[in-house]
């Protein structure tokens, strides 16, 4: 069931300076209120194919089970979970799976993997879900939070160790990525209800902005305008002027309330 929730969304990608091609891929299903974005990783153009895999899956998924609510799920449900947190990592679950097989079957996409962050709108709030390093933003008040965690190694050495800035500037392996769709068989889908305020906007992201691009600079880009569109376009400029080293993604959800 939709939520009553009204939310203007915008979403923009790049492919950055330096890459020849792209293979981050968003979208905005909005009938379920569902928005993406997948940061595909791999050689020889098959990130592309998963994080289209990726996203692809879920609005299939997300159509099926919109159709047939009682349609039955390849994962059995968690009790512990409400239906649509359920719905979300089911649908991320069997995206993993289906980018698993993939790459087993043909050898020329062996290795590929992707990052998916979801936000999905429900009445009680915003229903977020990640795997891999694509993040989450709220701004709030003209105050930028990360509300999604990191799943790569230079993150689980800050958690583990207590690194300077220097360190972390300087740490060899950034890049690398502890947990990712396709990646194995099966996945841990972090998840998390934010209840929103009116006029918060969420932005989720590929590493080609929050790598490149400050929080603060993303603070002050995304406090710049009302208009969701230039503010994702001035993302990706700063991004791009920044060094582009990657490809660059964002949607932006701004929660404007009930009714």
């Amino acid at each position: 069931m939709a939520s009553s929730a009204r939310v203007l969304v915008a979403g923009e990608t790049n492919v950055g300076m330096k890459r020849s091609h792209n293979e981050d891929n968003f979208d905005v299903v909005e009938e379920e209120r569902l928005f993406l974005v997948a940061d595909g990783m791999g050689g020889h153009a098959s990130g592309e194919v998963a994080s289209k895999m990726a996203i692809e899956t879920l609005r299939e998924f997300f159509s099926a089970t919109s159709q047939d609510p009682e349609a039955t799920w390849p994962y059995k449900m968690d009790k512990a979970r409400g239906y649509e947190e359920n719905r979300l990592i089911t649908g991320i679950k069997l995206a993993n799976l289906r980018i698993h097989e993939a790459a087993a079957r043909e050898p020329k996409l062996r290795g590929m993997g992707t990052t998916l962050v979801s936000m999905l709108v429900i009445d009680d709030g915003v229903l977020i879900a990640h795997v891999g390093d694509s993040r989450v933003y709220r701004m709030r008040g003209g105050k930028l939070e990360q509300l999604t965690d990191d799943h790569s190694l230079l993150n689980d050495y800050i958690k583990m160790k207590r690194l300077t800035e220097e360190e972390i500037a300087n740490f060899p392996h950034k890049n690398v990525i502890v947990r990712a769709l396709g990646m194995k068989d099966t996945v841990k889908v972090d998840t998390r209800l934010d209840p929103p305020q009116a006029g918060d906007v969420y932005i989720l992201c590929s590493d080609g902005l929050c790598g490149p691009v400050t929080d603060a600079e993303i603070s002050d880009i995304a406090n710049s305008s009302n208009e969701l569109k230039v503010v994702a376009s001035k993302l990706i400029e700063r991004a791009n002027a920044n060094g582009g080293p990657d490809n660059v993604t964002v949607v932006l959800a701004k929660w404007l309330g009930k009714g």
